[in-house]
């Protein structure tokens, strides 16, 4: 199980690599990657609820159509 001195070990290891300017940009890059990846998921999501209704409104054409060519 990882303690409190491991985490602080970690910490000092990626400050030191990075740098403490390199950290907040970082975080942005990362903040803006979850954000576009969320809003990809919530316009596929919209997009899938369109088609779905659309399919709906053609079965009911087709089904009409056959009604009247019968």
């Amino acid at each position: 199980m990882i303690g409190g001195w491991q985490i602080i070990i970690v910490l000092l290891v990626i400050l030191l690599l990075f740098g403490a300017r390199k950290i907040p940009e970082l975080g942005k890059g990362l903040g803006r990657g979850i954000r576009s990846f969320k809003e990809g998921l919530q316009t596929d999501e919209e997009d899938d609820d369109k088609l779905g209704a659309g399919d709906k409104d053609e079965e009911k054409e087709d089904e009409e159509a056959r009604k009247l060519s019968s």
